[in-house]
């Protein structure tokens, strides 16, 4: 079956009545109507995004509202090795704030960590970032979209003085004359998206998809460069270095709308192609031809995914993409540029108001004295009282435990037992805790593990706003009631800060909430103050920054200047190191990671789905025929993979779109079958970002394999 027929299909399921909302999953945010008995979703004609369009996962989000083990109760341990039983909500927020009394007496104010999710709407976001800061007063909070985006939104800031995903409205896709995708595989993690390439490519355009393997992206391309894990930064500059070479440069834009140009033109010198050729894999001519495509183009756009940006040194590597963005003068073009594609349904806004360690609402810098001034004025409180930048998400659950880290954790929309990189280490840091309170609607591999567990409104079941890719703030919208004994993080928020005694208001309507942001973030680089519930509903989303309510919104950002204080893009040399783990005799392969079609991040939403789970049933471990051979595996046999951190035994699957020397497991699922235990913790020195992208494996075939034919 090919990726269009997987979807539409044929006789698309009707939600007669259905209220207009979004899908629950990636930051496509997918248009759709919710409604009917049962619930069905009808996908959404006047959504830019997807205009019709949903993939296997939007189709079933339905499902999700009634799952088997859907949690309708709060749960708690009477103590330590105790099961999980029912208890009533006054029960179980009463033990939380009594353990975050008991442990921050003890301990301090840090003893209390705090950890979210970028499915979070912004509301919620910008809630439990308020909570963190003056309800607990930790300065311990940070949130999986660390793991998603932060590296590109480090180079962005850097290049460009402002963090936006795409540079334009996704409509800007199909007038293009080439896009270059680096490290993405849209096909199958956001399928929508691929009608705006099509169509692109339908009208004359030319893809160029970067990526070690041939992935269903990769097939639909003009031109497919593989290069090896960890090479994507050489790769840039000796693109950079051709373009030069050949005169492809942008001359005026870049002395009329940039700087440091120089430094870079000397550093790429020593990216002749050739040597690039040597570090990569990828033929010259394939390079030539990829600078030609983009530097011809009237319109030309390069965007960049976790492939690239997964890394070690993952924040320079988006920069070296940047720098032949800038070179090629693609920025001063309508509908060219640089971008990057957000992974998490508020991946975008889910970072831009408070729930990074180091961010206050409207991406302020925390510890910028007026930033600090400001958003207290908002909240009612002394500055002084908000804490300073607390841990990165990976150095925050890796201190839990420990003597000066967090005792505590509070849980909110996320799976770190599944998802963190190393995640065997993290589950052990996370048994280590004195205590653990998560928010879930599910007993996802970490809920399992806590002492008090929150069921919490779905998707469907609450309103709020939530920020795509393209950095259009949409509304989510309430369809369907929640199940009885079902509260909403905002309740839930309001209900631990009042046990807390926390100054300020704690309101629990997401339009309250959603006003208080507005004021919070005005002023700052995300500056949502002119955007309202009436604007969203009657323009189909506003676009930030929008600092006023006659403010039209902020499609592209950089049309006429960039975000920095003189106006101007900042090129920034970089070079190549390499991936923080090689191989060697001992681990000989490379291991990359990613998603499939049928399933979402850490699988707590879309392994409870039938339809998904038949559809790809269990993990495996893509393997290249030859380097099968090598390691005596074959065809469907189970297969060990171990790196430095640990071991999963997967199916093989042997293929011959990889390269020889890598291998490919996706990260969906759990136990023996859970790809980060294998994954490398060096985190880049700007964005913290751990390197999931590439570590170093051995294969060995199971033991059992012999015992089972």
């Amino acid at each position: 079956m090919s990726v269009s027929e997987q979807v539409i299909p044929e006789t698309p399921t009707v939600a007669p009545g259905g209220t207009p909302t979004h899908c629950p999953y990636c930051a496509l945010q997918c248009g759709m109507a919710v409604g009917g008995s049962p619930v069905r979703v009808t996908p959404r004609e006047d959504v830019p995004a997807n205009r019709g369009g949903l993939c296997q996962k939007g189709w079933t989000a339905a499902e999700l509202l009634t799952v088997p083990d859907r949690l309708t109760t709060p749960l708690m341990r009477a103590h330590l090795g105790a099961p999980l039983e029912p208890c009533t909500w006054e029960e179980a927020l009463d033990r939380i704030a009594g353990e975050v009394a008991r442990l921050q007496e003890r301990h301090g104010r840090d003893a209390i960590g705090v950890f979210g999710g970028g499915g979070l709407t912004n509301e919620k976001a910008y809630q439990l970032g308020k909570f963190a800061r003056i309800a607990l007063r930790t300065s311990q909070i940070d949130y999986n979209g660390r793991f998603c985006m932060s590296s590109a939104a480090a180079a962005l800031n850097r290049a460009f003085g402002l963090d936006r995903g795409l540079p334009g409205p996704i409509t800007d896709l199909a007038r293009a004359d080439a896009i270059m995708l680096v490290g993405g595989n849209v096909a199958e993690t956001m399928p929508p998206f691929m009608r705006h390439l099509t169509e692109m490519r339908e009208r004359g355009g030319a893809l160029v998809v970067i990526d070690p393997r041939r992935t269903a992206t990769a097939k639909q391309a003009d031109l497919h460069l593989q290069p090896a894990p960890g090479t994507d930064l050489a790769l840039a500059n000796g693109m950079l270095h051709l373009a030069i070479a050949e005169g492809l440069v942008d001359e005026d834009f870049v002395a009329a709308r940039t700087g440091g140009f120089e430094a870079v033109r000397i550093s790429v010198n020593a990216y002749w192609p050739d040597r690039v050729e040597r570090i990569t894999g990828v033929p010259v001519p394939q390079m030539r031809e990829a600078v030609r495509l983009l530097g011809r183009g009237n319109r030309s756009l390069i965007l960049t995914a976790r492939g690239a940006e997964q890394h070690a040194r993952g924040t320079d590597t988006v920069t070296a993409f940047i720098n032949l963005a800038l070179a090629l003068g693609l920025p001063g073009r309508e509908g060219g540029g640089y971008g990057c594609l957000t992974g998490q349904g508020n991946g975008q806004g889910g970072r831009e108001h408070g729930q990074k360690a180091d961010q206050l609402p409207g991406y302020r810098k925390i510890d910028d004295p007026a930033a600090r001034e400001h958003v207290a004025a908002v909240w009612g409180v002394d500055p002084e009282i908000i804490p300073g930048p607390g841990r990165s998400a990976f150095e925050l659950l890796d201190a839990l435990g420990a003597d000066d880290g967090p005792k505590a954790l509070l849980l909110f929309g996320s799976n770190p037992v599944v998802s963190a990189p190393r995640s065997g280490l993290i589950e052990e840091r996370i048994n280590a805790l004195e205590f653990l309170a998560v928010s879930d609607f599910v007993l996802s591999e970490t809920a399992r593990r806590a002492d008090v567990v929150l069921p919490t409104a779905q998707w469907a079941e609450e309103s709020g706003t939530m920020t795509n890719l393209e950095g259009r703030v949409l509304r989510r919208r309430r369809a369907v009631a929640a199940p009885d004994g079902v509260r909403t993080d905002l309740e839930i928020l309001a209900g631990l800060a009042d046990r807390l005694a926390a100054p300020g208001t704690w309101s629990t309507e997401p339009a309250e909430v959603f006003d208080e942001l507005r004021a919070a973030s005005a002023g700052g680089p995300a500056d949502y103050a002119g955007i309202t519930y009436e604007r969203i509903e009657s323009e189909g989303g506003v676009f930030w920054p929008c600092p006023s309510e006659d403010h039209p919104g902020t499609p592209r950002p950089f049309a006429e200047r960039f975000h920095t204080p003189d106006g101007r893009a900042r090129f920034t040399p970089v070079d190549h190191t390499g991936p923080a783990e090689g191989v060697d005799a001992a681990y000989p392969v490379h291991l990359i990671t990613g998603r499939v079609l049928a399933h979402y991040q850490s699988g707590a939403q879309t392994r409870r789905i039938a339809p998904l789970v038949d559809a790809s049933p269990e993990p495996f471990v893509e393997i290249h025929p030859d380097l099968a051979a090598r390691s005596g595996v074959a065809e469907g046999e189970m297969v060990r993979v171990t790196s430095r951190r640990g071991t999963v035994t997967v199916r093989a699957r042997l293929v011959d779109t990889i390269r020889h020397d890598t291998v490919f497991i996706p990260f969906h699922w759990a136990e023996e079958g859970r790809a980060n235990l294998l994954t490398n913790t060096a985190l880049d020195p700007m964005s913290r970002m751990p390197e999931f992208k590439v570590c170093a494996v051995r294969l060995e075939p199971h033991e059992e394999n012999g015992a089972d034919q």
